[in-house]
């Protein structure tokens, strides 16, 4: 069974949505670790979230498990049998 446009499209958005979570921590500091805090803000708010690296990052890296997903799949190792097999559902 091969994946369609929409399909595809719609597993790349899971994978980068969830990419963009696991980047989202990286190369935050916070006003309190850099001791410079604004009167009346939390102290845990970020000074800069740069968060266009963020986003550069978060596609190129979805777009890699992406690929490496499509290749994985496309050679047969991700096929609903063998992935059957290993979790021990009978088919």
């Amino acid at each position: 069974m091969a994946y369609t446009l929409s399909t595809a499209f719609a597993i790349y958005f899971v994978i980068w949505w969830i990419t963009l979570f696991l980047t989202l921590p990286f190369g935050v500091r916070s006003q309190h670790e850099d001791g410079e805090g604004v009167a009346g803000t939390d102290p845990g708010a970020p000074i800069m979230a740069r968060m266009g690296r963020k986003l550069i990052w978060t596609t190129v890296i979805s777009a890699a498990i992406f690929a490496g997903a499509m290749l994985a799949y496309n050679a047969g190792y991700l096929n609903i049998e063998r992935l059957a097999k290993l979790m021990g559902i009978p088919l």
